[in-house]
């Protein structure tokens, strides 16, 4: 009686269960859909925001298309993770709901804030690296975790500042988060690359020391140069041109030596004719390949 009441309770999947491929994937654009439908390119998945939650329409119809024939992760850009007071629930219901509808394979945020009292700003801003906000970010996790009954994806953030009262490094807090919390994390490597350059560091002794095995996604991204007020390289974290050949080596670096990990390009600003978007996902495809045959050989010797 109980496996007949379970079953009985059991939603039925509305669409095929794709799994991530290695293969790099894109985000949707409802400019791009006619010629992604009428071409149906070996794109490994779409991403699209959490900006599906109306009842219906085109977008809608657009995006019940792309989901019959491929895999689609759903990446949060408001839920302000970070922030200093309660999540919002009627937003995170809504959330749910687009979770519900079309069976991601993938969903994702970012350690960031965006959020006060009622206002939505348009930048996601960083948190202080302490005990305070670690114990904050991680109450919010577990709260969306519950809500839309999956694990969540936590992504590094792009920073431009740092705080005099953060007790730890970026690392330690996203090992942290995962220990507390159960979630996992999204690399954007082009965030990594763009704080970097900003903070003076490392790119490549950060992605050295970061736990890798918690991954389930990985970024890509164009970023933009500026200077700061002393004439200092500033990077902006854009997504409105090509991937740069700095991120693309750290990528390919990373790569060769973790193996094949679900790749997005992200392009949401001065959006190219869709060729110029697979290529680029294309190219990151090449990597990813190269990668996966290395691995499997390298297991069967």
């Amino acid at each position: 009686m109980i496996g007949q009441a379970q079953q009985a309770t059991t939603p039925v999947p509305r669409f095929p269960a794709f799994p991530v491929p290695a293969r790099a994937g894109v985000g949707l654009k409802g400019s791009h859909v006619g010629a992604i439908l009428e071409a149906m390119p070996a794109i490994g998945f779409f991403e699209v925001h959490e900006n599906y939650m109306g009842a219906g329409g085109l977008p809608h119809a657009q995006l019940s298309a792309i989901r019959e024939n491929y895999a689609v992760s759903v990446h949060g850009v408001g839920l302000s993770i970070g922030v200093d007071g309660p999540l919002n629930t009627d937003h995170l219901n809504r959330l749910k709901t687009v979770v519900e509808r079309y069976e991601p394979a993938l969903f994702s945020e970012h350690l960031a804030w965006s959020t006060h009292d009622d206002t939505y700003f348009n930048d996601l801003l960083p948190v202080p690296y302490n005990e305070a906000s670690l114990q904050r970010v991680c109450d919010h996790i577990d709260e969306v975790q519950i809500t839309i009954g999956r694990q969540m994806l936590l992504e590094n953030p792009s920073t431009y500042v740092a705080f005099d009262d953060s007790t730890m490094s970026e690392l330690e807090f996203l090992r942290a988060v995962v220990v507390r919390t159960g979630c996992g994390l999204l690399l954007d490597i082009n965030n990594v690359h763009v704080s970097a350059t900003n903070h003076g560091t490392s790119a490549a002794d950060y992605l050295a020391g970061f736990p890798i095995e918690n991954v389930g996604e990985i970024h890509l991204g164009g970023h933009a140069e500026d200077e700061d007020d002393q004439g200092h390289r500033l990077l902006i974290d854009a997504h409105d041109r090509e991937v740069a050949d700095e991120v693309w080596q750290l990528y390919e670096q990373l790569i060769g030596r973790v193996g094949a990990v679900p790749t997005l390009v992200e392009w949401d600003n001065d959006l190219p004719q869709w060729p110029v978007l697979q290529a680029e996902a294309d190219r990151a495809s090449r990597i990813l390949g190269v990668a996966h045959n290395r691995h499997q050989s390298n297991a069967l010797h």
